[in-house]
Order: C-alpha cells, then sequence, then structure tokens
C-alpha cells in the first residue's frame, strides 16, 4: 500500500451521538502516569455496559490510541467519556492541547519509511470505528475526539 492511499473502513451502521448525553457511564481524567488504569476502567465499565469481546478489543485499543494522542499532543492529559447509545459504545476523548488542524487526519496510513508515523494512531481507531470525529474544543482551544465502536 502506498503513502496516501485511501483504505476501506467498515460500513457505518450508526452514527455516533452528535451530543454527549445528560449522563455518561465513564467520565475519566488521565495523564501518563494513569494510563494503565484508564485502560481497566475502560474496559471493566464496557464489560457492565454489555459490550461483546471483539467490541470490547476494539474500544480498549481506540481508548488507548486516543489517550496517547491525547497525551503526546494535547498537554499531557485528557480526559475520556464512555457511554452507551443503542448498540453502539461512544469513546469520547478531549484534551488542551492546541488542536489538530486538520479533522481528516489519519484517513490514509502513514509512510513509515517517510520517517513520520504521525497520523497512525488516528489511522487504527478510524479503521476499528464505525465513525471518528474530530473537533476543536470550547473555545477552540483542545481537540475533542468521538469515536462510534457498533457491536
Amino acid at each position: 500500500m502506498s503513502s496516501g492511499e485511501t483504505v476501506a473502513r467498515p460500513p457505518h451502521r450508526r452514527r455516533a451521538s452528535p451530543s454527549r448525553p445528560d449522563s455518561v457511564d465513564l467520565d475519566q481524567t488521565f495523564d501518563i502516569n494513569s494510563l494503565h488504569m484508564l485502560r481497566q476502567t475502560v474496559a471493566a465499565h464496557a464489560g457492565r455496559l454489555g459490550a461483546n469481546d471483539d467490541q470490547l478489543e476494539r474500544l480498549i485499543i481506540v481508548a488507548g490510541e486516543l489517550a496517547i494522542n491525547a497525551i503526546r499532543h494535547g498537554g499531557g492529559r485528557g480526559r475520556l467519556l464512555l457511554w452507551r447509545h443503542d448498540d453502539t459504545l461512544i469513546c469520547e476523548v478531549s484534551d488542551q492541547g492546541p488542536g489538530i488542524k486538520d479533522p481528516a487526519a489519519g484517513m490514509s496510513l502513514p509512510n513509515p519509511l517517510a520517517g513520520n508515523s504521525s497520523g497512525r494512531g488516528l489511522w487504527i481507531c478510524r479503521n476499528l470505528t464505525s465513525e471518528l470525529t474530530i473537533s476543536a474544543g470550547p473555545e477552540g482551544r483542545g481537540t475533542i475526539v468521538q469515536a462510534a465502536i457498533p457491536a
């Protein structure tokens, strides 16, 4: 596969809820020191929300990749929200960094031979979700990434 080539993603079965519900099932802040605990907490909550094994596996990978991006590029910490919308788990990660200038980041596999791995985590997330939306945080500061992981 060459750099810049678009990769087929699974068909969209449900769209992510465009807004958060009044109450979420998990609201957790994190930093590099709590990353391992975040993954365990996400897995425990997803299990209580009835996630099947495949959905749970995809959620843990997506939550981890988005959290790592927030730590690396978003000021060293972030916030993860998790809730269920019908048969889909919605994972939202936000940070207070400079923001992602390209909302299409991760649409194509980065070329590792070019020495630039930027976008690899978002590419992984896009391929494990039915929808991934990237938006600016409040007042244009930070990034909010919302991922829909269907059953």
